[in-house]
């Protein structure tokens, strides 16, 4: 089964993906994808909290930030939590944060990657931030990003089985109601 999560920041996007994935497994393996590349010492506190958290969940944590289908590595019997879609395009598009110029090829290396998790997978629980809501016109890097984020979005919700949207924490089922 593949599952995608939207929704806003602080919304339990977490939460529900660990409860699905958990449910999804039936007690099998099960692996929390993490796409953050820390940056500094509050992004590493903050994956040490996350860690902490999740840890009498059963999870096995992978840090990948990008090359999203290596995850496979693992074997393709367990479920696939990614936390987030949101930051593995960024790490994509921009793998030297110094160098302002987005990697072209970001967004399809990006979504070839994430769905081939999925057909690997036993199944996949997918998280991504809805960042569509406002009306500003953002500047030409931002603009780019969210149409490429959105691309991707599309895809792996055309691919999964269940597209949930968090709404102040209530789910919105837009695709699917598994009996999980």
């Amino acid at each position: 089964m593949i599952v995608f999560l939207s929704g806003g920041a602080k919304n339990g996007k977490t939460a529900l993906a660990e409860d699905i994935a958990v449910k999804l497994s039936g007690g099998g393996r099960r692996f929390y994808v993490a796409t953050m590349i820390p940056c500094d010492d509050e992004d590493r506190q903050r994956i040490t909290r996350h860690r902490a958290e999740r840890a009498e969940k059963g999870f096995g944590t992978l840090e990948i930030g990008r090359d999203i289908a290596s995850a496979l590595r693992e074997g393709g019997d367990a479920v696939y939590l990614v936390d987030s879609v949101t930051a593995l395009l960024l790490n994509e598009m921009y793998p030297d944060f110094s160098n302002p110029d987005a990697d072209p090829e970001a967004a399809a290396r990006c979504r070839n990657g994430l769905l081939a998790l999925a057909k690997g997978a036993a199944h996949t629980v997918f998280l991504s931030d809805y960042l569509y809501s406002d009306a500003v016109r953002y500047d030409a890097f931002t603009e780019n990003y969210r149409r490429d984020l959105a691309s991707i979005d599309r895809a792996l919700a055309d691919a999964a089985d269940a597209v949930i949207e968090l709404c102040a924490g209530i789910p919105i089922f837009h695709k699917g109601r598994p009996a999980w």
